[in-house]
């Protein structure tokens, strides 16, 4: 423990002298937002208040910037992000959220985020709830080059304009899997957050925190549908329901941790209302969503791989893949090891809300999204089930909070001076 205190210690010294950076960071990070001079005097800067009033400014500024973007309009999750950091909306998480008691409350420090590698806006997320807990933040973006990782980058580079004394709170990088800098990254943060699943988390806890220093994990989970097909068939917007559903699921080609993997129908007419649904979907499917070839090569892979191994398990018929659906006769405690994306649907009829209970009591199941009467489903969440963090109407899987995974956020990013 000692030799670690040291080594962090001698880190710190390096890092603010520039050596550090010079010969370990230099040539392997790429800056999107931030330079090698601002990272190297980050650890000298001060933790901020909770929901600090610059802060809180400065997202709804980038909220304006994101909504006046006609870019922006061609991506539902940057609307919706721009839609969350607004003033309205931060008011309302400040007014929830901020504990009023005569103690003092900080950012932890300096916060390390592992954006996963297949969700866009994630990286923003993180950003924010690091920003709004106080924090200096360094966030690894995704490799890839998503248009929304562009348009979100410039409304934070274009606000920083404005609000230069932050400047020394938002680092955005990028580099390829390296366990040396994953080290030193590490070792001067105050909290670690690892988004990119079980292997991400595995990866990165090679690499030794502090021993003040905290990790918030979010591992591999998934997510399920419940719809009573009375409550749809009665609906008068099947379409807004298809919309909101594929904003579920394909909008981030079904890789978020919150969309729904298995349907369960429950109510009566089941068949009928399963009929009009996927129609409804296909429909919107074929007009929005950019399907690529080697998406239906690996989703026919996985959907055949799943019905060979489960018991009672078969395809439906279809007009092409854009959907696939795997009927499920009963519910198998494997089903959910089978993590077909872009379309790949399993469903179960169920007479009893009770028969999914084995899905829902694993600690990976994380979100239920409904369609119909949330009473209706209070005898399985008061089971005592191990899983299921969060409970919401489709359409709503993926709007985020500082609450999540059963975390909660604010808590855990922040630290407390108790005066008495």
């Amino acid at each position: 423990m000692l030799k670690f205190e040291a080594a962090v210690t001698l880190t710190l010294q390096n890092l603010s002298k520039g050596s550090f950076i010079m010969k370990k960071i230099l040539n392997k990070v790429d800056f999107l937002i931030g330079d090698l001079e601002l990272l190297s005097q980050c650890l000298t800067q001060s933790s901020r208040k909770p929901f600090d009033d610059e802060v809180c400014e400065f997202l709804n500024a980038v909220s304006k910037k994101l909504m006046k973007n006609p870019a922006s309009r061609n991506y539902s999750d940057v609307v919706t992000f721009a839609f969350w950091i607004r003033k309205a909306s931060v008011d309302q998480l400040k007014l929830r959220l901020v504990k009023k008691d005569s103690n003092i409350h900080l950012g932890r420090g300096i916060a390390f985020h592992i954006a996963p590698s297949n969700v866009p806006c994630n990286f923003a997320y993180s950003l924010v709830i690091g920003l709004l807990t106080g924090n200096i933040n360094i966030v690894r973006v995704p490799s890839k080059n998503f248009e929304q990782i562009k348009i979100i980058t410039e409304a934070l580079m274009e606000s920083l304009r404005q609000f230069v004394q932050l400047e020394h709170y938002i680092f955005l990088i990028r580099y390829d899997r390296d366990k040396e800098v994953n080290d030193l990254l590490s070792s001067v943060a105050d909290t670690r957050i690892v988004w990119g699943g079980d292997t991400t988390i595995r990866e990165l806890r090679k690499s030794e925190l502090s021993p003040r220093a905290m990790e918030i994990t979010f591992a591999d989970r998934y997510s399920l549908a419940i719809i009573n097909s009375q409550t749809y068939l009665a609906a008068s917007v099947k379409s807004k329901i298809a919309e909101d559903f594929y904003n579920d699921t394909y909008l981030t080609d079904q890789n978020a941790c919150t969309s729904p993997r298995i349907v369960i129908w429950t109510g009566e007419d089941k068949d009928e209302a399963k009929k009009v649904f996927w129609e409804h979907l296909h429909h919107l499917v074929a007009e929005k969503y950019n399907f690529q070839p080697v998406q239906g090569i690996n989703k026919l892979t996985e959907a055949y791989l799943a019905v060979i191994n489960l018991k009672d398990a078969y395809i439906e018929n279809s007009y092409d893949n854009l959907i696939i659906r795997i009927k499920l006769s009963k519910i198998d405690s494997h089903v959910m090891n089978y993590k077909g994306n872009s379309g790949l649907f399993f469903e179960y009829d169920c007479n009893d809300i009770m028969e999914i209970r084995n899905l829902c009591n694993d600690s990976r199941c994380q979100t239920v999204g409904y369609l119909g009467k949330l009473t209706d489903l209070y005898p399985l969440i008061n089971s005592g089930i191990k899983g299921v963090d969060r409970v919401v109407p489709i359409g709503k899987t993926m709007d985020f909070d500082l609450i999540w995974d059963g975390y909660d956020l604010m808590a855990m990013l922040t630290r407390v001076i108790s005066l008495t």
